[in-house]
């Protein structure tokens, strides 16, 4: 995914510790770096990587609503290994930016495809979700043209967030 000059052109990745928010970052901007474990939030190219304990901590869920103040779209993950959320019911609605689903890790054992769809809905992610593995590369060129396209508009232009294009 192309680096994004504007303050805006930028996605939001939410998930629980150990979702692959931060391999999925790396998977998207091409970077072979080694997943770490996210302290802050960090900008790299069109996303915005945040900490799983924004999402699992009450207290702190306040700031991953100020950090979607700075993207034009929300990426819900949800591990498909995992069989709880960490997402209260109807959590995503918090939000100002429309949002997306990911149901990550598809490639492990285990993976339950239709149960993390299932909690994604059921933390309100009503549009697309997408299942991926970072990893082997499974639906990334998908969800890379994808992703493009709602922070950008199918033919360059910006579609104000409405993940339209």
């Amino acid at each position: 995914m192309a680096a994004h000059d504007h303050f805006r052109d930028r996605c939001l990745l939410v998930g629980a510790v150990g979702a692959g928010k931060t391999t999925l970052m790396h998977a998207l901007n091409d970077d072979p770096d080694r997943a770490r474990k996210t302290q802050v939030a960090e900008y790299v190219g069109a996303c915005i990587d945040t900490p799983g304990e924004y999402a699992e901590i009450v207290a702190f869920r306040s700031r991953l609503v100020a950090l979607s103040n700075e993207a034009r779209l929300l990426v819900v993950l949800h591990d498909a290994t995992r069989e709880r959320s960490c997402f209260p019911p109807g959590f995503v609605r918090i939000f100002p930016c429309p949002a997306i689903g990911l149901v990550t890790k598809i490639d492990l054992p285990g993976a339950d495809v239709v149960r993390a769809t299932a909690l994604l809905r059921e933390a309100g992610v009503e549009g697309e979700i997408h299942p991926v593995s970072a990893t082997l590369g499974t639906g990334m060129a998908a969800l890379r043209q994808r992703l493009s396209s709602c922070l950008a508009g199918r033919n360059g232009e910006n579609d104000n967030g409405n993940c339209s294009g």
